[in-house]
């Protein structure tokens, strides 16, 4: 199963504050979810995909597009989102998951395919932030092989725990799922690459 934990949109992007007003941060989290729910819609073949949130925007447009939800009444963050959202993945059956963030506005179906491509049997793949700081996409198999812990320094701790499985764990790095957009920087990195997606038009409106 996708796992893609949504955060109260209201009160998004706090680090962009010197640069963008709430209500713009608001509508930058919303249209960056949107991208990301657009890719995940356009992956043929994908596995199910479940929004873990409590945003109403979020629950909205997950059902737009026909994706379940798991409820996220506490909005404890992403770590306990996931933590929970594993566990009812586990009572259920499920084989995977495959953890996405809802700040990866340039993701691409090719990256994602990619993933399960050289996903092992049993064992896990991540992808990187850009910065290699972070960690923009975790697949595990069983589905709750090893505990995940997200932060600005996430993906070090992650590969440890990964290879203490003892079960192989692969690499990838992955150009448009690699873009995430925290800070000023990452703004205007997002904004100078190429692509049209909607929280770049939406961006690059902000800038003018």
């Amino acid at each position: 199963m996708i796992l893609l934990p949504v955060k109260n949109l209201s009160a998004a992007k706090q680090r962009l504050a010197a640069v963008l007003d709430q209500p713009s941060r608001t509508k930058l989290a919303q249209a960056m979810l949107h991208d990301v729910l657009t890719a995940l819609h356009e992956w043929k073949n994908r596995p199910q995909v479940a929004l873990v949130t409590s945003d109403a925007y979020a629950v909205t447009l997950a059902t737009e597009y026909g994706f379940d939800i798991i409820a996220d009444p506490d909005n404890p963050g992403e770590t306990g989102a996931i933590e929970m959202a594993t566990r009812i993945c586990v009572e259920r059956g499920v084989d995977s998951t495959l953890i996405i963030p809802a700040d990866i506005p340039l993701i691409q179906v090719s990256e994602l395919e990619e993933i399960m491509e050289n996903a092992p049997v049993t064992g896990s793949v991540l992808v990187p932030a850009a910065d290699g700081r972070g960690t923009n996409a975790a697949f595990r198999r069983p589905a709750d092989l090893f505990p995940l812990r997200f932060g600005n320094d996430s993906f070090k701790p992650h590969h440890a725990a990964a290879q203490a499985t003892g079960k192989p764990c692969v690499v990838l790095n992955l150009p448009g799922i690699a873009v995430d957009v925290d800070n000023p920087e990452d703004l205007e990195q997002m904004i100078s690459l190429p692509g049209d997606t909607r929280a770049q038009k939406l961006a690059r409106g902000f800038a003018s």
